[in-house]
């Protein structure tokens, strides 16, 4: 990586930048790079520059050639639909890789040659490969040789940059935010921003000098105080604009021609990488931060280096007191790593930096969120730790560099660990040791082993963006504990003699090219210390995994030697123990070796130190004992000396308490010395048989790993009184820690009273304090009598007023909090976590105590900080979150099949109280931070993180307009970030959000909270789905699960299909899937060059979850070659045989075919636009397409009616697009839409984007002057809604927009001259879109009459026409057309009916054609006269439909033999549907000799592969509802809505069956949602329930009985779902209680509603048992809202939230009707297809047929591949929930043997093996096919044994 200059073929010596930067968004200059060529060949240069215009090269003062190509400026489709996402992903990634190599490419020009200059001698190259393990050997050196130099040639680039997306951010006032600063900086926003601002060698091991030229105005403001006196000038210039960069400030002059700006001049001697270069521009304000006087360099005569500070206007004060350290941490790096490797240090705080600190050389820009000021306690931690972390990379970082990317460990993990050690310095050892501590245990809780080694030196990439934050924790620790065992040895000092030396090398040029490895940090360390580091290395930094030790001790009396039993586990080990393949990738390490310290506290209190040597996963130690005392001698002199001076101490000695040297001065404390005290306190003492026990103890407590040597979790087992000790004795807070830690596992009075102590001794550190505060938790438990819970109320008694009463019951106690006052810092902490742990006590059902929530409110309710010096923000924020936590149940609500009840218990009346109050007190605070702003809003913030708990604990409904305000631009970045957070826990993916969550994505002004939003719109989607809001296929019919033995299988495989299954949801969920939103701007805005690149990744990773993408045929891609012209000519027709392979259809609108033989094999679907333009399908470009023989050449024309777009859109769905609703043409639209993309886009159109608002505005008598306002929001909603009946009412909407402003605003004001300017922009645009257009029409045909678009057809299409006008002219909806020609012969003859008519046998071997759908078979020749012509559809996927019928077919002959007939006459006598109007006799007589080409308009399907098996299940399997036809005559142009075709009617005596029928009572269909969704299951269950509804109940006289009312079952679970679902609702409060005349104001109700209902009464309904029926269940839900409309007039607030709430009823109760197989009925075919996989007949059908491993290429030409079944791949859609009946599960497997019969033959060995497992199947699916058919049949059956009952 670091020699790719060998490669190509120059390095860079130096690099100049001049820029010119213009706060309006644009920079200017040039950059003039000295190469050093190393290879004569040398004629062409690659440099990388991104998004920057390329103006002229020269290279040694000659022009030079360039090509600059920038691969992301160019990103785009040739087709930007949607389902083109995984074309977009592979040309992203293509334009990363291009852009590797370089995106600017300059030739030589002739007069510039590369010339030797001289030789120099160079030692041996050495290897740059990887770096090695520790165990292979170092680099080796060839010998010197002469290396050839050459003279160097300077290469300048003039370049500019217009409003960079990336690389430079500029910051500018705007209408949201008005008082922003103007400045602009370098910004890390992607791993290549630096070629975004300049042209270079972008790469992070290409160092060089620099030298840099900024010109920038003098004063930002200076234009204004032109015109003004000289007073206001100089008051102007009070903050010049400050340019601060990467290097040292040479000097700031004047410019010599243009006064008004200003030349800052740097220099970066150090040789340096383009991405350790930044620079910052504005009116900064200017702290030197001054030198430190007693530090040691002073006194040594050094010059400390020049530290300076910049932040932004109206911050000083703030920045002051932030980086008041900043001079102490240089000192102490200088002490200790040696001398600062630059010239000075700057640090610039910024806005809107998208991280939050960016580290270059010589200067660190830091977000101002940093800045905190005097009154701040808790920022000050996390700014200290963040602003010396910066100081540290200059040494490590940036003047030092990973070599390999396999290094980045140790460069991060050096940073960390010098900054802790400054920490420690700067906190103290406690707070150092207490860190590393809680680093440890995050380390062994992540690294399990699903987390990598943090050094893999054979990967080259830079380490996984989600591992960087594991490696940056883990590095500093595997360093600490190096530091730790390279101290063992007796001449070293750890890394603290390691670490000068290192940086030294680094100073002197030893590093070569200040390029550090981890083999060479690990050889430096042996050296220094002469510990061979290898063995540590192979575990800890080439390894993964953390041990985990358990250890026991007892004490042998006969040996005098402790025993300790050691036992080690490796978990991560233990995770990958069967998967080889993870163990080479993961590394995890088996068994940890090393040493460990244990540290003995023996009687007489003296410690001894042994050290245990780790070689085995088990051993037993025996450790010497060295005291003479065999138990702890409480009697003893020392024993006495120890208490009395205790109570000395108690008494106020100094000496005494000095000379006790213990940390617990408990024995001095008032209440536990005062008998009283102890008794008000509650303390308890230990019992007799303890103080027996610790009597006869001979050591008092062990410690393991005292010296913090291992990362490892450790459990060790001894006694409470010795952990007691260990707390009260031990000096460590490590030791402190760990005894808490466990002493909260064993909760008793001793230690509630021992913990309690801990917390109130202030000699504790006060973070052992706040540990042992939360340790009380789980004291307060109901067993204890609430003991741990009475410590707390006691503890926090002393910030509160004390009580009148001293025995007092706390429990009731008001607690008023004194004013709050800290001073006293750990006080402060201690207070806040005892408000943490008392919210964190719960009864045993999970709840909190009432007197908590009330306490925690009064806490809220009367705080005051009036007199405190420091801010309470954070204080009250943490109030308010324990307030949040306590009101949840720590317990979830049980779930289960066996739960009569879901509904859980109604809300007891206290708690809703407490929620109350508790919600009121929040929303008071976040007034009150409206009014009175918080530093950054951070209690607004908390309200609103409060609010999510709430509503994800369902204990308030989710209402997206509480805190959507905050997600507007002009609030707060982290309240923005809080609001969206609230947002996405709802529904935001309702298309009119989801328009606002893409353009917050496209154009918000913040990049951080692009960023944000759009990861969250990733994430949200899964949030929801485990949340519930969203329910998987398999949540809504879950089923109890049968132990079987087989159980672990079942789960892994549920598992693993969990994903998938979610995703299939999401895709066909209407509201996110189907969404408009994500289809219409997703690809815009990924496809858009100024969208960020991490938003860029996110639309396409949540296109990948939405949409399905299209599958990228390989050679078609072409992307940098041009298209080879094809002139398209009619090939001769008869060389087309359309036998030879299966007809498919292409997309019309497409690019044109490229070889002039396609168009024979792909007939063009047409499709009809809907919106009154003329569309020509004629086939005059290729006519051979439809018309394959030579006697169908004559084409004639057939008028369409116009289809009225209301009626159009109620029978077809998505006929016609929302936008063309108003009967706006394709190309208007198109053009209207362009139109308003620009006028949004120019830069005058800024005022006009939204609705006037008189208040933001300032404009109060806006519409007193204006009674027609508009706005671009206006006609944008306007365009998409289809309100526009042509372009002209747009251009109207405009003009009307531009007259408002022109009469609001006074001429030459700034809003008039905008609007003139863009009125200016429109006409010229509007002027060139009315020519395109017009000439667009003149190139059209003439236009037939008025709404009649006409369709050229063949002769044969159109011998039809004449009868089909005949029929009537009532309107049908329009969408599409498809041309079929089936059953045509060579010579024009009539075609011979389908087979599937003929007679149900299989059909010949011979290949033929694809086999014509049972919709597009032309009726039979001889047709009556009066039988109708039936209407067939096509809807792309009938291949299936005839032979399950032909099955049906047979299984009715079976059943009914007196019914059966020949399937051409049940064709010929089956009628049209009522309402369709009869074609007269001489109209069929008329066309009947010719040929008849089906013309079916319906919606048109997509053409894809993947969904064949959706849709041969939609053919296989009964619907959900029977569709009625709709009146219109049955002609081509108006043909009813698609509807499948009806299998054919059993006749008796002569009579069709179908007549009958009309006269039966239609039966009443299941209620379902208004719009019926676009997926394979709705029409799956709409044709089931078409062919349950068409078959007849046929007596013995031929009449049809009346259909038995089929009625399901009540299943009360999923009513109980179903209320659960409406009540989260916002809307549905009004409903969820009886109407109450006299409280609700509407006494008359009763009176007009006899029939009153509600949701609450349904749930006790419920409750009761009183519904049998989901179906009154359904009834009474549509009462309630017809109540509601009848009493209240439309558009009123009830009737709105009816309506809401009806829209989520709806979609809910079609999910909870739809059918699928029954658990026994699953199980009974699983267990048939076991039978026949197991049967030697089925040997020829298990597994799918490979056509070149059979050597049977032509099978998928005979056999359609996606007709291809066989017994695997039925298997896996039947566990995969794909069948919905065992009819569809039949048909599957007929089809399988007709495939195999079709293929093979009848007689051949593979057709009779068919036949006989036909026989087989048929005889094993017969009691199934009884026990449906008893089940469906009759309404004696058994019903469906419910869920609550084991099946099978």
């Amino acid at each position: 990586m670091q020699r790719e200059h060998a490669r190509r073929g120059f390095t860079i010596s130096h690099q100049k930048v001049v820029l010119e930067i213009d706060f309006s968004g644009h920079i200017w200059g040039y950059t003039t790079i000295t190469l050093n060529p190393t290879s004569k060949d040398l004629k062409t240069i690659h440099l990388h520059a991104r998004q920057c215009d390329i103006h002229s090269v020269t290279v040694g003062s000659f022009e030079a050639d360039f090509v600059h190509h920038d691969p992301f400026a160019h990103l785009n489709l040739s087709n930007a639909d949607v389902h083109n996402h995984p074309e977009l992903k592979r040309r992203v990634y293509s334009a990363l890789s291009e852009g590797d190599e370089g995106e600017l490419s300059i030739c030589f020009p002739q007069e510039v040659a590369v010339t030797p200059s001289g030789s120099r001698t160079q030692a041996g190259i050495i290897s740059e490969a990887a770096t090695p393990e520790p165990q292979t050997p170092g680099h080796l050196s060839l010998p010197s040789h002469s290396v050839t130099e050459y003279r160097q040639i300077e290469v300048t680039v003039t370049y500019s940059l217009r409003n960079p997306a990336d690389g430079v951010q500029f910051v500018l006032p705007s209408d949201p935010y008005p008082t922003r600063v103007p400045h602009v900086f370098t910004i890390p926003s992607s791993p290549d921003s630096s070629r975004c601002w300049v042209p270079c060698i972008d790469n992070l091991w290409e160092k060089c000098a620099w030298d840099f030229e900024f010109v920038v105005p003098r004063s930002l403001e200076q234009h204004e105080s032109l015109s003004d006196d000289e007073d206001e000038a100089v008051e102007t210039d009070e903050y010049p604009t400050v340019v601060v960069c990467s290097g040292e400030l040479m000097e700031q002059v004047a410019h010599p021609y243009i006064s008004s700006k200003t030349i800052f001049l740097f220099s970066q001697p150090v040789a340096t990488s383009v991405q350790h270069i930044a620079w910052a521009a504005g009116p900064f304000h200017v702290h030197t931060i001054p030198a430190d006087l007693s530090a040691a360099e002073d006194a040594s005569g050094t010059t400390q280096p020049l530290m300076t500070a910049f932040c932004l206007p109206g911050h000083e004060s703030y920045l002051t007191s932030t980086i008041s350290f900043m001079r102490s941490a240089m000192s102490f790096y200088v002490t200790e790593f040696g001398s600062y490797p630059f010239g000075s240090y700057k640090l610039v705080f910024v806005e809107e930096l998208p991280t939050p600190r960016y580290d270059a050389a010589t200067l660190s820009l830091v977000t101002v969120d940093m800045l905190h000021g005097e009154d701040a306690i808790d920022q000050v931690f996390e700014a200290r730790h963040s602003l010396s972390h910066a100081l540290a990379c200059q040494w490590i970082g940036v003047n030092i560099q990973q070599k390999m990317w396999s290094d980045t460990w140790l460069v991060n993990g050096l940073g960390l660990y010098v900054t802790g050690l400054f920490l420690r310095k700067m906190f103290g050892t406690n707070e150092y040791r207490y860190r590393l501590k809680k680093d440890m245990e995050r380390v062994i809780e992540l690294d399990n082993g699903s987390m990598p080694p943090i050094c893999q030196p054979q990967t080259l990439e830079p380490p996984d963006a989600a591992n960087l934050p594991f490696i940056n924790l883990k590095s500093p620790l595997i360093l600490h504990i190096l530091d730790r065992r390279l101290g063992k040895s007796g001449t070293s000092l750890g890394l603290s003699r390691v670490l000068p030396k290192l940086f030294l090398s680094a100073l002197t040029g030893d590093m070569p090219n200040n390029l550090l490895s981890t083999h060479a940090f690990l050889r430096m360390c042996r050296k220094v210390s002469g510990i061979d580091p290898r063995s540590f290395a192979e575990q800890w930094i080439y390894g993964s995994g953390c041990p985990t030790f358990g250890f026991s001790a007892s004490f042998n009396r006969k040996k005098m030697a402790v025993e300790i039993t050691m036992r080690q586990d490796a978990p991560a080990f233990k995770a990958h123990e069967n998967n080889e393949i993870a163990k080479l990738m993961m590394k995890p390490v088996p068994f940890f070796e090393g040493q460990m310290t244990i540290r003995i506290h023996e009687a007489d209190g003296t410690p001894y130190e042994h050290v245990l040597d780790i070689r085995s996963p088990f051993k037993r130690y025996e450790v010497p004992f060295n005291t003479k005392y065999k138990r702890v001698r409480r009697n003893t002199k020392r024993y006495l000396a120890r208490q009395a001076a205790a109570q000395a101490a108690a008494e106020g000695d100094a000496d005494a308490a000095a000379a006790m040297d213990m940390v617990d001065m408990g024995f001095g404390l008032e209440i536990w010395e005062n008998e009283q005290e102890r008794e008000n306190w509650k303390v308890a003492d230990w019992s007799e048989e303890d103080e027996q026990n610790m009597a006869g103890q001979t050591y008092e407590w062990i410690r393991i790993d005292a010296d913090f040597e291992w990362i490892a979790a450790i459990a060790f087992d001894q006694k409470d009184y010795m952990w007691v000790s260990q707390l009260q004795r031990d000096r460590d807070v490590v030791a402190q820690y760990e005894a808490i830690a466990v002493l909260s596992k064993s909760p008793n009075a001793i230690t509630s009273s021992t913990l309690t102590k801990t917390v109130l001794v202030s000699n504790y550190y006060y973070r052992i304090r706040c540990e042992a505060a939360g340790a009380l938790v789980n004291c307060a438990t109901q067993k204890l009598d609430w003991l741990g819970l009475f410590h707390l109320f006691k503890l926090f008694l002393r910030y509160c007023y004390e009580p009148e009463d001293p025995k007092a019951d706390l429990f009731s106690h008001t607690y008023v909090p004194r004013p709050n006052d800290f001073s006293d810092l750990a006080e402060y902490f201690v207070r806040k976590n005892i408000l943490r742990s008392i919210a964190r006590v719960r009864f045993e059902t999970g709840k909190t105590p009432p007197v908590i929530r009330q306490f925690l409110v009064d806490q809220l309710r009367y705080n005051d900080n009036t007199t405190n010096p420091y801010a309470d923000a954070l204080y009250i924020c943490s109030i308010i979150s324990a307030l949040g936590y306590a009101t949840l149940s720590a317990v979830p609500p049980e779930r289960g099949e066996f739960i009569s009840s879901e509904t859980g218990p109604l809300p007891d009346p206290q708690d809703a109280e407490l929620l109350k109050l508790a919600v009121s007190e929040v929303d008071r605070y976040r007034s009150m931070d409206r009014l009175i702003p918080t530093f950054h809003n951070v209690v607004t913030v908390a309200v609103i993180e409060f609010h999510m708990l709430l509503t994800l604990a369902g204990l308030v409904p989710h209402d997206s307009r509480l805190f959507f305000p905050l997600t507007r631009e002009g609030n707060y970045t982290q309240v923005r970030i809080a609001a969206f957070d609230y947002l996405f826990l709802g529904k935001w993916y309702v298309p009119k959000m989801m328009r606002y969550v893409l353009a917050v994505m496209a154009n918000d002004s913040s990049r951080i909270l692009r960023r944000h939003v759009a990861r969250c719109a990733c994430q949200s989607l899964a949030l929801l789905v485990t949340m519930g809001e969203m329910k998987t296929p398999k949540e809504a019919d879950s089923l109890l699960i049968e132990e079987d033995g087989n159980g672990g299988e079942k789960i892994k495989e549920n598992k693993k299909s969990e994903i998938d299954m979610m995703i299939k949801a999401l895709r066909k969920d209407r509201e996110v899937g189907k969404n408009e939103a994500i289809r219409e701007f997703l690809m815009p805005i990924a496809l858009a060059s100024e969208t960020d690149s991490e938003v860029r990744w996110c639309l396409l990773k949540l296109a990948d979850l939405l949409i399905r993408g299209t599958e990228e045929v390989p050679p078609k891609v072409t992307i940098h070659l041009p298209p080879t012209p094809v002139t398209e000519a009619p090939p001769p027709i008869p060389s087309v045989k359309l036998s030879s392979k299966p007809v498919r259809a292409i997309k019309s609108g497409g690019p044109p075919p490229k070889s002039p033989l396609t168009p024979f094999t792909v007939p063009p679907k047409l499709k009809l636009v809907p919106s009154g333009s003329q569309v020509d399908v004629s086939t005059a470009r290729n006519p051979s397409a439809v018309t394959p023989s030579a006697g169908l050449e004559r084409r004639k024309e057939v008028y369409i009616p116009k289809v009225h777009a209301k009626a159009s859109e109620k029978r077809t769905g998505k006929a016609v697009p929302r936008a063309q609703a108003g009967g706006m043409s394709l190309h208007d639209l198109r053009a209207c839409q362009s139109a308003l993309s620009k006028v949004r886009s120019n830069k005058h159109g800024a005022l006009f984007l939204q609705p006037v608002d008189p208040v933001r505005d300032r404009a109060p008598n806006y519409f007193d002057i204006i009674k027609s306002p508009m706005d671009l929001r206006t006609m944008t909603a306007k365009l998409e809604s289809g309100q526009y009946k042509d372009r002209f009412g747009f251009e109207a909407d405009f003009r009307l927009m531009a007259n408002n402003a022109k009469t609001y605003n006074m001429p030459g004001s700034y809003a008039h001259n905008e609007t003139v300017a863009l009125e200016t922009f429109f006409d010229k645009l509007w002027v060139r879109i009315n020519k395109t257009l017009e000439a667009a029409n003149k190139d059209k045909p003439a236009p037939p009459p008025p709404s009649t678009p006409t369709i050229k057809l063949s002769a044969a299409a159109a011998t039809s026409a004449p009868a089909r006008a005949s029929q009537g002219s009532t309107p049908a909806p329009v969408p599409s057309i498809k041309l079929r020609i089936g059953g045509v012969s060579a010579n024009g003859a009539n075609p011979s009916p389908s087979p599937a008519f003929a007679k149900p046998a299989p059909k010949p071997k011979t290949k033929k054609p694809k086999e014509p759908k049972l919709s597009e078979v032309p009726p039979p020749v001889p047709m009556p006269p009066h039988a109708p012509i039936p209407a067939f559809e096509d809807d792309g996927s009938l291949d299936l439909l005839e032979e399950v019928i032909a099955i049906e077919r047979e299984q009715s002959q079976g059943r009914k033999p007196h019914a059966s007939s020949s399937s051409r006459e049940r064709e010929r006598e089956k009628p049209a549907p009522k309402p369709i109007a009869k074609v007269s006799p001489p109209a069929i007589e008329k066309n009947k000799d010719r040929i008849v080409t089906k013309l079916v308009i319906g919606k048109r399907k997509k053409d894809a592969v993947d969904s064949t098996e959706d849709e041969i299940l939609a053919l296989a399997t009964p619907a959900k509802k029977e569709r009625t036809s709709v009146t219109g005559p049955p002609s081509s142009s108006t043909a009813p809505p698609p509807k499948p075709a009806e299998p054919p009617a059993p006749t008796k005596n002569g009579v069709s069956v179908h007549k009958a029928r009309e006269k039966l009572p239609k039966p009443s269909p299941a209620p379902e949602p208004p719009v019926v969704r676009p997926s394979a299951k709705g029409k799956e269950k709409e044709k089931e329930k078409e062919k349950e509804a068409l078959r007849p109940v046929i007596s013995v006289n031929g009449k049809a009985k009346k259909a038995p009312t089929h009625s399901t079952l009540c299943n009360e679970k999923k009513c109980r779902e179903l209320l659960k679902t409406l009540a989260r609702v916002p809307e549905v409060a009004i409903f969820m209680r009886p109407v109450d005349p006299i409280a609700d104001g509407c006494p008359t109700y009763f009176d007009e509603i006899k029939e009153p209902m509600d949701f609450g009464t349904m749930g006790t309904k419920l409750t009761e048992g009183k519904y049998s029926t989901m179906e009154e269940f359904s009834k009474d839900v549509e009462q309630v809202f017809q109540n509601c409309r009848a009493f209240n007039p439309p558009t009123t607030y009830p009737v709105l939230c009816a309506e809401a709430v009806e829209r989520v009823w709806k979609k809910e109760w079609a999910k909870v009707m739809e059918r699928k197989l029954s658990y026994a009925e699953k199980r009974s075919l699983q267990g048939l297809m076991k039978t026949l996989v197991n049967d030697p007949l089925s040997w020829v059908f298990r597994e799918p047929v490979d056509p070149v491993a059979l050597g049977i290429p032509t099978y998928f030409d005979v056999i359609p591949k996606k007709d291809a079944r066989d017994l695997k791949t039925i298997q896996l859609k039947l566990n995969g929930d794909k069948y919905y009946s065992a009819e569809a599960f039949e048909a599957d497997l007929d089809l399988m043997i007709h495939n195999a019969i079709t293929f093979n033959g009848a007689d051949s060995e593979v057709g009779q093996l068919a036949v006989q497992l036909r026989n087989r199947y048929r005889d094993l699916l017969a009691p199934i096919r009884g026990t449906n058919g008893k089940r469906r049949g009759s309404e004696k059956g058994t019903p469906q044994p419910t869920k609550k009952v084991k099946l099978g």
